[in-house]
């Protein structure tokens, strides 16, 4: 499914991925482990194509040169250059790390907003989907996102990945800053996400133990 060779990021003159390979198949759990800095979420930048939109912004202010080297191949088509929001039409969709969210909008329109790429019956059945997954946030679907606990708003922000039907999901550091059984919680959902949706995961963490305890490999 995902076949990425010789990655490197610059920015400016510091390097944050060196030459890293590897390989997601369809239908795999896959995960990368690392402390803070090790560029963890530089590589998920990259595999979403945010990186694109950063050095865009960058390059308009004046600011850090970013460069990318190397290729990304996604179901036999390379997609380095391809725009973020191409790549999510095309299924690869970011869980980004510390759970952004609209924090003015409710639950709901949180959920409605990610579907935006869906008909509108496909919306109803994410949004039930995600209630089915995630059954807290039944009762908080008028609440707005911004008075959420930290696991609540991990749990609003892997259901609006899920949203956009992901074929991939890139997962970037969902136990960050959340208590063990929150972090436990959510796991278990991914796993179920993986094996009963077959849904492809690659995530990256520094939680080295629960990755391991979790992915494929």
């Amino acid at each position: 499914m995902l076949d990425v060779k010789n990655l490197i990021v610059f920015f400016e003159n510091a390097i944050a991925l060196n030459d890293f390979s590897f390989q997601v198949n369809d239908g795999e759990f896959v995960g990368v482990v690392g402390p803070n800095s090790a560029g963890k979420t530089t590589l998920m930048n990259t595999l979403s194509g945010l990186i694109i939109d950063m050095q865009i912004k960058e390059k308009r202010k004046g600011g850090e040169r970013i460069t990318v080297y190397g290729s990304i191949v996604y179901r036999g088509q390379d997609i380095t250059q391809t725009k973020p929001s191409e790549r999510v039409r095309r299924g690869i969709v970011l869980s980004r790390e510390r759970h952004p969210i609209f924090p003015e909008s409710s639950v709901l329109e949180n959920l409605k907003i990610a579907g935006f790429l869906r008909r509108k019956e496909e919306i109803r059945d994410g949004i039930d989907f995600a209630f089915q997954l995630f059954p807290a946030l039944v009762a908080l679907k008028k609440k707005k996102a911004g008075f959420l606990s930290g696991g609540e708003q991990q749990m609003l922000a892997i259901s609006r990945a899920l949203m956009a039907r992901p074929r991939l999901l890139l997962l970037d550091e969902p136990s960050l800053g959340l208590a063990p059984l929150v972090v436990k919680r959510i796991f278990e959902i991914v796993k179920k996400i993986n094996s009963e949706n077959n849904t492809t995961v690659f995530l990256v963490e520094q939680n080295a133990n629960l990755a391991l305890k979790t992915a494929h490999r």
